[in-house]
């Protein structure tokens, strides 16, 4: 998961995915992680408002901190999910072209919402940490069933 300094966005969508794969009881074949493709808060925890929102809604992101995307995560990782069109561009300047096909946006997975992009609640108020909830959560539904699905687990890996 990638937003821009890896503190609201990416950290809000591994907790969701985090906790939605060990419900699912997948954990020991998925391993989620975020990043951000600027390295300003690198070691941080999330964002304070990322976390209260977050638990309100059963997800603990206080474990977590802050890191920089780097190439070896193109390596490392079968996707790597974007949450907006400037992480896309920034990503892409680290992604091998032989991994071109693994950078994706978390979007391209929701079901329920209609969205391109994540968009960035960092100076926005509570609603915006709320909106990107209600997009993560769908798009964390959406990928978790293409993942625990047996026919699209092949072609999940094509991705």
């Amino acid at each position: 998961m990638v937003c821009m300094g890896n503190i609201c966005r990416s950290p809000t969508a591994q907790g969701v995915l985090q906790q939605r794969v060990q419900d699912a009881g997948l954990a020991d074949r998925i391993h989620i992680d975020s990043a951000g493709t600027h390295g300003w808060h690198v070691g941080a925890p999330p964002d304070e408002r990322a976390q209260q929102h977050a638990l309100r809604r059963g997800y603990d992101l206080s474990g977590q901190r802050a890191r920089k995307l780097s190439r070896q995560d193109f390596d490392d990782f079968d996707w790597v999910l974007v949450m907006d069109a400037a992480n896309e561009r920034a990503a892409r300047t680290l992604c091998p072209p032989e991994h071109a096909h693994k950078l994706r946006r978390l979007t391209d997975f929701c079901t329920h919402h209609r969205a391109s992009d994540v968009p960035d609640p960092y100076d926005g108020g509570e609603a915006g940490f709320e909106a990107v909830l209600d997009l993560v959560e769908d798009a964390c539904a959406g990928l978790l069933r293409k993942l625990a699905a047996p026919a699209d687990r092949a072609e999940a890996q094509k991705f």
